[in-house]
């Protein structure tokens, strides 16, 4: 189903889409805008799945476990030793 719209566009978008018109790139001046329109509803897709992926990260990160100061220096001490012991140093 098709719904009639009546949209402003500058000048320069308007030249820009009947150049694409005209190279036969598309069939009217309505494929061009839909064209847009469906870019711009997968961008947003896209950008809102990739949000709800960072804020299920976060979420798992705050539920897990946190060290302290001191506790994660001294993991970083013993993987230092550890990596130093296996290189012979």
């Amino acid at each position: 189903m098709s719904v009639k719209a009546s949209v402003s566009i500058s000048d320069q978008q308007d030249s820009f889409a009947r150049k694409l018109v005209e190279d036969g790139r598309f069939a009217s001046l309505s494929a061009v805008v839909q064209r847009g329109l469906e870019l711009v509803r997968e961008e947003t897709e896209l950008k809102d799945a990739e949000l709800a992926v960072l804020q299920t990260l976060l979420a798992d990160r705050r539920a897990g476990v946190f060290l302290t100061v001191k506790e994660s220096q001294s993991r970083i001490e013993d993987m230092l030793s550890a990596k130093k012991a296996a290189y012979g140093l």
